[in-house]
């Protein structure tokens, strides 16, 4: 299974992952706890954890495909929910 991982420079880790699993509980499996979540996608799932400085997000998924498709939800979905902070989202495997 491949995996993809982004380490996102932002103070506001957190909120961003209680916005996210609080908007994809309403569809997916969504386990989250003071500064992390997991989100069980069709074909992959989604780790967050937040600390004071950074925002680090890993996926795990079916196949390439499906890890690239995941990419592009979950940075996308980032994007929407940071609102005006920009973020910048690189992913490395």
């Amino acid at each position: 299974m491949p995996i993809s991982r982004a380490v996102i420079a932002t103070d506001s880790g957190a909120r961003l992952i209680h916005r996210l699993c609080k908007h994809w509980a309403h569809k997916l499996e969504v386990e989250q706890e003071e500064n992390q979540g997991r989100v069980a996608f069709e074909e992959g799932v989604c780790l967050m954890r937040a600390d004071d400085a950074a925002m680090t997000v890993a996926i795990e998924a079916l196949d390439e495909e499906a890890l690239d498709r995941l990419e592009g939800v979950v940075s996308s979905h980032l994007d929407r929910m940071a609102g005006k902070e920009p973020l910048d989202i690189v992913w490395e495997n």
